[in-house]
């Protein structure tokens, strides 16, 4: 019992480190494939490049990766403590989360972006890459949710 309540807790928290991580990397590709399309707004092509930054100082990357963590922790434990006290095993559940999560932290850095239309597109980009995330928590930790297992059908004529 011990050990297994010790299991989920570090699954969750791999699972959170792992999804945000890959939920930023998801912010770059999908404001670089955006930056492409007609129309798009000048700044969209600035974040193409923003990403060699990171690479190039590292401590500016560890800066943004540990920003998002503050950023979408609480919202994050929340709803990891939903999940596993209820053994909520959806992924689209847990894919809603993340783009829910995501897309507060975004609010929490800049609150007046609900009220700027020209944000919109950032706020939906964010939440975006919260979807990935969250699909990503899915795999490594919220297949396996709770205490509760599923039930086994028994097969007619076998037992």
């Amino acid at each position: 019992m011990i050990s297994y309540v010790l299991k989920r807790i570090l699954m969750v928290l791999v699972g959170y480190l792992v999804a945000v991580l890959v939920g930023l990397i998801a912010v770059v590709v999908i404001y670089a494939l955006l930056s492409s399309l007609p129309n798009a707004p000048a700044y969209f092509g600035l974040m193409e490049f923003t990403p060699v930054a990171v690479l190039v100082v590292p401590p500016l990357g560890m800066f943004v990766y540990f920003l998002t963590i503050i950023l979408t922790a609480m919202q994050t434990l929340v709803f990891a403590k939903m999940a596993e006290f209820f053994s909520l095993r959806s992924s689209w559940l847990h894919m809603f989360f993340g783009a829910a999560a995501a897309a507060a932290g975004f609010m929490l850095i800049w609150p007046g972006a609900a009220d700027d239309p020209a944000r919109w597109a950032d706020i939906g980009i964010i939440a975006g890459a919260g979807l990935v995330a969250g699909l990503l928590y899915w795999l490594i930790a919220g297949r396996d949710a709770g205490f509760r297992r599923p039930l086994i059908k028994a097969i007619p004529g076998k037992v």
